[in-house]
């Protein structure tokens, strides 16, 4: 080690006397001093190993009181934070699936600070039951006797089976043995359940037959599974779910009818595909339906179980149902979200997912055109094109349905499409875009009018980094000497 690198090692400051430079003490006035110290001594850390490498490298302490900022905010930053979703995709699992109403932010936020009555009853003044808040309401939309909650649809699915079937045999079509999000089958959670699955049928072709030869004296229960993540077209046979509910109650077993995607109701009137809905289900005499609260039902993520009362208070006394049991913040965004559906006519207008998904090209056209000039304001050597393109339903829901949407196709001037999402997912506030011939597309379909400013804003950051970066590479080019 020569002796200008050890000079410069000793000339950086300490902690301590970091810690009393004017920009810092206001730091510690606002952040934890734990994510100041550590801030402090990372800066100081990396200009040691750049001093060792023979980097020549400031050690002034308003130059390293300026590198840990940059450290401090992300350890501020939230890691799970808000984004704008311009992908298109309504149900994007990534980005949290279905974005909540109206009612159940005013919900959460009026109750999430304080106490509630979650297992309190208000008239009595005993200890109530967590699911009462939800469960009437449910039966009253859907028909059926009684109904329960728990954290996810496969956490149903499980807990369903491991009652009704544990150490028995249920079942199944072999082109309904699906595979949902995260590599989990549904042949895992049965066996997972503690119950022997009986394939029947083929991929493509299951009849009623395959069914009724697969009856056994150890069979607990018929399922038929939604497979509402694909869609098998052609030459093909399923059995109905009136028809498999004929043949289970002559033999005097349940029918468990996983739904999955959640569509409470019959979805052609609204202009969507059509869909195997919860009502259906309850009316063709299913004894208990599943589905999720995260799809398109539009709240937020559980397992949703309807049904006969005998069945649903078996599923409530099985122990497994406090591991699966959701807490108070599921339960007040549902219930609000429940209440949208009192009046059908007007649940498309108060819950996003079903605004989304229904929304005519005209009203997107009219946004489009919006965000269009409100782009080119900020960034007039830009060009912005307002455009058609088509988007998807997503979270495993109607996943043969394209969906005709509007686009702003953005091909920016200085940097490559890739580079510029790059920077879009870095700004203040996360914009996750798509990319379409090397054109960067913001979908109007999953982008509100509450959004645009956001996205202007994050537009121009993007745009301003890129360009901030580039001066950087310029200033570093090493000019030759002539």
């Amino acid at each position: 080690m020569n002796a200008e690198t050890k000079k410069m090692l000793r000339a950086l400051p300490s902690v301590a006397s970091l810690l009393e430079h004017e920009e810092v003490v206001d730091w510690l006035a606002g952040s934890p001093r734990s994510y100041v110290v550590s801030s402090l001594q990372e800066a100081i850390d990396e200009a040691r190993e750049a001093i060792l490498d023979g980097d020549d490298i400031s050690v002034d302490p308003d130059d390293l009181v300026a590198e840990a900022e940059v450290y401090l905010l992300e350890r501020s930053t939230p890691s799970l934070r808000g984004v704008i979703n311009a992908t298109g995709i309504v149900l994007h699992t990534g980005l949290g699936r279905a974005p909540l109403c109206e009612a159940a932010v005013e919900a959460l936020a009026e109750s999430i600070g304080g106490y509630c009555n979650l297992e309190y009853d208000l008239e009595t003044g005993q200890r109530g039951k967590r699911q009462v808040h939800v469960s009437e309401l449910l039966a009253e939309i859907t028909g059926a006797e009684a109904a329960t909650v728990v954290n996810n649809n496969a956490a149903a699915t499980l807990l369903i089976l491991q009652t009704l079937a544990n150490g028995k045999d249920v079942v199944v079509s072999r082109g309904q043995l699906v595979e949902i999000g995260g590599s989990f089958r549904l042949p895992d959670i049965i066996r997972a359940a503690g119950v022997t699955l009986k394939e029947v049928g083929t991929t493509n072709r299951t009849r009623i037959s395959d069914y009724e030869q697969a009856i056994g004296s150890d069979t607990a229960a018929l399922v038929r599974v939604h497979t509402s993540n694909y869609r098998i077209e052609g030459f093909c046979e399923s059995v109905g779910i009136d028809e498999l509910v004929e043949l289970a109650h002559r033999f005097d077993l349940p029918v468990v009818d996983d739904l999955g995607s959640g569509a409470l109701f019959d979805l052609k009137p609204l202009g969507l595909p059509d869909e195997p809905h919860v009502q259906a289900s309850v009316d063709a005499g299913a004894d208990l339906i599943c589905f999720s609260g995260d799809k398109l039902l539009g709240g937020p993520q559980c397992g949703i179980i309807v049904g006969r009362q005998d069945l649903i208070d078996q599923i409530e006394a099985n122990p497994l149902m406090r591991t699966y049991r959701v807490g108070k913040l599921t339960l007040l965004a549902l219930e609000a979200t429940l209440r949208c559906y009192a009046d059908r006519e007007q649940a498309p207008e108060l819950v996003p997912t079903l605004a989304m998904l229904t929304a005519t090209t005209e009203d997107l056209a009219k946004r489009a055109e919006k965000l269009s000039e409100l782009l080119s304001q900020v960034l007039p050597e830009e060009h912005f094109f307002v455009g058609s393109d088509v988007a998807y339903a997503g979270g495993g829901t109607l996943p043969a349905q394209e969906l005709t949407t509007v686009v702003v196709q953005w091909r920016p001037a200085g940097a490559g499409a890739t580079e510029i999402a790059a920077a879009l997912r870095e700004a203040e506030v996360p914009v996750i875009a798509r990319i379409r011939n090397e054109a960067i597309c913001f979908d109007l379909r999953t982008i509100g009018d509450d959004d645009l400013e956001s996205l202007v804003d994050s537009v121009a950051s993007a745009i301003l980094d890129d360009e901030e970066e580039e001066d950087e590479d310029t200033n570093d080019v090493s000019l030759p000497i002539l």
